[in-house]
């Protein structure tokens, strides 16, 4: 088994290092790491270079989003499971290859998902602890979805169902869990713990107008996959309220 680990950077030469770093020290080292790089404007990719090893795959370009980064990762992933790192994204300790490996290692799974910690970006204190909890179908329309940085995925799914919808500027995540959970909902594996630390301050939530749009995306993503409406989208961001700490 190996893994594909994908990370779309742009602009991070502050944080990139940690994700890099926090991959080469996994203690399962069966993997290659394809950074995509925005062709950013500060040292991002002369901090890739320095730190990069055997395992490192870099392409510098521009993209057209970090959708679009994380398409042209997983075109290149050769690894039997494609999993992300963000560059603001550190998996919360070294075993964690090794934890999801060893679901996929039973041959039942086509995804694994786990629980995720928001930490302050200054103080890396964790504000926010999102419990996934078990998969079931009816809780799509209770808005339910992993928190995507701790999806894992093989990548013959990736080639069956197709990877990101790039016509989703900040909400093709969501789409894409609404996909892959209808069709294989039932080969999703949940590990109970935190398996990924995330900074504060996404895409997503980091303006009204932001989380807005985001909304409105989740709209349109249940309309195309015919789960739920504006009280789903209301229930999504409604639940969220009790994981912050």
């Amino acid at each position: 088994m190996k893994f594909s680990i994908i990370t779309a950077v742009y602009n991070r030469e502050k944080t990139i290092g940690d994700a890099i770093h926090c991959l080469q020290q996994q203690t399962f080292g069966d993997y290659e790491h394809i950074i995509i790089d925005g062709a950013s404007r500060d040292g991002t990719v002369a901090e890739v270079e320095r730190l990069a090893d055997h395992r490192t795959r870099l392409v510098s370009e521009p993209d057209a989003g970090i959708y679009d980064a994380i398409n042209k990762g997983v075109a290149m992933a050769r690894g039997d499971i494609i999993g992300l790192l963000h560059s603001d994204d550190m998996f919360a300790h070294s075993r964690v290859l090794e934890t999801v490996a060893d679901r996929f290692a039973c041959g039942r799974y086509l995804m694994t998902y786990s629980d995720l910690d928001y930490i302050n970006k200054d103080s890396g204190r964790t504000v926010r602890h999102w419990r996934a909890g078990s998969y079931h179908p009816r809780q799509l329309r209770r808005g339910w979805m992993p928190p995507h940085p701790t999806v894992f995925a093989a990548r013959s799914m990736f080639e069956a169902l197709g990877a990101y919808d790039t016509s989703y500027r900040i909400g093709a995540d969501y789409e894409a869990m609404l996909r892959y959970f209808a069709v294989h909902g039932d080969k999703a594996a949940y590990i109970p713990e935190t398996l990924v630390l995330m900074r504060t301050g996404g895409a997503s939530n980091h303006s009204l107008r932001a989380l807005l749009r985001k909304m409105s995306e989740d709209r349109r993503s249940m309309r195309q996959h015919g789960i739920g409406g504006w009280p789903t989208v209301l229930w999504k961001n409604a639940s969220k309220i009790m994981q912050f700490r």
